[in-house]
């Protein structure tokens, strides 16, 4: 077991010492803290961001610049009343907002946040682990808060959350698998499961960022699968509008209603990181010949980076309108997942050689082709009328006729 921690982490070469321990308890300590520090100022960022958007003021009573707010927000909803209703289960209930919160927690630890410093003689990695297969970690944490999505409705006791749920739930594993499509891709350019090795492999330059050496494509599909994943907008249909409810957590109040909301912008930060790490180089960027500080500049990189993906989740919903249920799964099913499953192949045909390479272009070309011909066959049949079962009902008016007649009371 030491070896194989060494082999990843060179804090641990040493074997199991209390130093050690000690280390390794401090770091989760201090990544603790940040995140839950950065959740708060993410809170406060994205209100302020939308509220400079569309001319208004945003948050500026408790605190310089309104900083306090979001502080005064978490204690007036952990001093509120718990409610439970009658029809509850309550245990699932009570651990539904945990199964969605410690993924976020645990896919943060994965995260290499810069480099390496020298401790009382032991080589440390600024991250809190560094485990052999941290991807498959980072997808089996995923796939548990989908769990805490649909536990939350089914336990509720009430229609509405579980229909939420279920939307919810189809719309998180619709995308997981273009997610995982793309992170494997990733995975064949690194050759490796670690996120530290991934990092390592693009700290040549900029033009051995995963962006730019896979084409681009993987980063638009990824970044797009997890804004949907998250339920962020304007993949946000969980809670829609025009149900007047606030989705699967309807019946949730106090701190438990919180902390969905708190795991929410958890994942916000905890995926930018995510992609800071897969695309971008993670901590790497130009570092100043100054002695003594070059750790800090790693740190620096991390944050900007970091920092610049959580304020596009920001104009994102500021900017973008909501899809409908139909156009997010068409997007998913029929497109993202077609051409993250084509890139990977193809990635792969090139990893293997050249003249593979070209195999798999000349393959994909053609089954996305044959792809968008039954599409489109599909969506003529849908258009002509020539239905395989029988319309169940009609319309008593045609549309136009309809909008005249309700106009019409409206007008008198």
């Amino acid at each position: 077991m030491n070896s194989l921690l060494a082999s990843t982490d060179p804090l641990f070469s040493h074997g199991m010492t209390g130093v050690v321990i000690l280390i390794v308890i401090i770091k989760v300590l201090v990544g603790f803290g940040a995140l839950m520090g950065s959740v708060i100022l993410m809170i406060w960022f994205e209100r302020k961001a939308i509220s400079d958007m569309q001319s208004r003021i945003g948050p500026q009573r408790w605190g310089p610049f309104g900083l306090l707010q979001t502080l005064a927000d978490g204690i007036k909803l952990f001093f509120k009343e718990d409610l439970i209703p009658a029809e509850a289960d309550r245990f699932v209930f009570k651990l539904a907002p945990y199964l969605v919160l410690v993924p976020a927690l645990i896919t943060f630890s994965i995260v290499p946040v810069g480099g390496t410093l020298n401790i009382g003689g032991h080589q440390v990695m600024l991250q809190i682990a560094n485990p052999p297969m941290g991807i498959l970690l980072m997808l089996a944490m995923s796939g548990i808060s989908v769990y805490g999505v649909m536990l939350a409705g089914w336990s509720s006791g009430s229609k509405y959350p579980l229909l939420s749920s279920v939307r919810a739930s189809a719309q998180m594993i619709s995308y997981e698998a273009a997610l995982g499509m793309t992170i494997v891709t990733v995975i064949l350019a690194t050759g490796s499961l670690t996120t530290h090795s991934i990092v390592t492999s693009q700290a040549h330059g900029i033009w051995h960022w995963n962006v730019i050496r896979l084409g681009i494509v993987p980063f638009v599909v990824f970044l797009i699968s997890i804004t949907a994943e998250l339920n962020r907008p304007p993949f946000d249909v969980v809670e829609a509008e025009s149900e007047l409810v606030g989705g699967f957590h309807t019946e949730y109040s106090s701190l438990r209603f919180a902390l969905f909301f708190l795991a929410e912008f958890m994942n916000t930060i905890t995926m930018s990181a995510i992609m800071v790490t897969l695309f971008f180089g993670g901590p790497a960027g130009w570092i100043p010949p100054v002695p003594h500080f070059k750790w800090v500049f790693p740190i620096i990189w991390f944050l900007a980076k970091t920092t610049a993906f959580a304020f596009s989740y920001i104009w994102f919903r500021a900017a973008l309108p909501r899809f409908r249920y139909d156009q997010l799964m068409d997007l998913g099913w029929k497109r993202l997942i077609p051409l993250s499953l084509g890139w990977m192949l193809i990635v792969a045909g090139f990893v293997v050689s050249m003249s593979w390479g070209l195999i798999m272009i000349a393959t994909v070309l053609i089954s996305y082709t044959l792809l968008e011909r039954s599409f489109a066959l599909g969506q003529s049949r849908g258009k002509d009328g020539e239905a395989i079962l029988p319309s169940v009902g009609q319309r008593p008016l045609p549309g136009f006729a309809l909008r005249d007649f309700t106009d019409g009371d409206a007008n008198e």
